[in-house]
């Protein structure tokens, strides 16, 4: 599964987003992901893409984050 279908999953499941306002441009912020909602989404995506995350910082939009985690594995 690709990165960005991995993040779309988790905020779906775990924010109740519309899959279709999940796009790689879209800011966290716009999405409504609060920083308690981030260490949830951290956790998450640690998991299912057998990563370890450390401390991101500047993470702005979905594209950003789908970089982020590509270029940990």
């Amino acid at each position: 599964m690709a990165t960005i279908d991995t993040v779309k999953e988790v905020l779906v499941e775990n924010l109740d987003l519309e899959a279709d306002k999940v796009t790689e441009d879209a800011t966290l912020e716009s999405l409504g992901v609060d920083s308690l909602d981030m260490v949830e989404l951290i956790c998450d995506l640690e998991e299912k893409c057998e990563v370890e995350f450390g401390e991101p910082e500047g993470i702005e939009t979905i594209g950003q984050l789908v970089a982020h985690i590509d270029s940990l594995k």
